[in-house]
């Protein structure tokens, strides 16, 4: 498994890539479980009211959320890849720049390099 971590603004947002031999998550919506590596991560939205409040850059806005998209991917760098670009479209949806998200990958097995 491995996450892609974004962080800008004050937040952050992590998603999962499930890969080969690992069990991706199954419900309405996910992708073909023959994928080979499967990526995972909230989408949201700024709202003017409802929603749940978070702080970027200093300022409360509140936020919605819409079901995650689970992706397969044939290839480990086809999944990084759409997993950043997702990451820095939800920071952009909610006003924070591509140049002010840091993304990092990480496996989530201590001491496993990604």
């Amino acid at each position: 498994m491995l996450l892609v971590r974004g962080r800008g603004a004050g937040t952050e947002l992590t998603g999962t890539i499930y890969e080969r031999g690992e069990t991706a998550p199954s419900f309405r919506g996910a992708p073909d479980e023959d994928a080979p590596y499967v990526w995972v991560c909230d989408e949201f939205y700024q709202v003017e009211s409802g929603g749940s409040p978070t702080e970027v850059n200093g300022k409360e806005i509140r936020i919605a959320f819409e079901s995650p998209m689970p992706r397969g991917f044939d290839t480990r760098a086809q999944a990084i890849e759409a997993a950043k670009e997702h990451i820095r479209t939800q920071f952009a949806r909610v006003g924070v720049s591509e140049a002010e998200v840091d993304i990092e990958v990480v496996k989530d097995h201590p001491g496993e390099q990604a």
